[in-house]
């Protein structure tokens, strides 16, 4: 039997993040959403008519990120009071006041830009089509 290498600290070795999968009710809205709001590129999108379910992969730049997913009647997504499992989407950005007039330009409502008392870095967040909670987080490496 093959001997494995055991990695410092223990644990199983991750690469990195190779999506995340979101279900959504109204797939022609949350198509919208990712695509023509966050600017999010299709690379493929699926109809799988045995499970009544479209599947829509979607990119930020070069990386894949999100698997968009639509079945019949899917359940609410509790947010309020905060439920435990995935709490919440966070993408880097330049500059969260300009990103939020962006998305309040296309109607989009987020919460009041906060600052975080740890980094002391700019955060917002708003909500998908089904109320996922999505944050915009600005990072000085992004800066140029």
């Amino acid at each position: 039997m093959e001997e494995m290498e055991m990695r410092e600290g223990g644990g199983i070795v991750l690469q990195a993040v190779h999506h995340i999968a979101i279900i959504c009710s109204d797939y022609t809205e949350s198509k919208r959403f990712y695509t023509e709001i966050l600017g999010l590129q299709i690379i493929r999108e699926v109809y799988r008519e045995e499970r009544d379910s479209y599947k829509l992969d979607l990119a930020l730049g070069d990386t894949y990120v999100i698997e968009l997913f639509s079945f019949p009647n899917p359940p609410a997504r509790p947010s309020y009071p905060e439920a435990s499992g995935l709490r919440h989407l966070a993408f880097t950005v330049d500059d969260v006041e300009k990103e939020v007039a962006r998305l309040l330009a296309m109607g989009v409502k987020t919460e009041p830009v906060r600052i975080d008392p740890f980094t002391e870095k700019a955060f917002t967040f708003f909500q998908d089509p089904d109320g996922l909670p999505i944050e915009l987080y600005e990072e000085e490496a992004a800066k140029k």
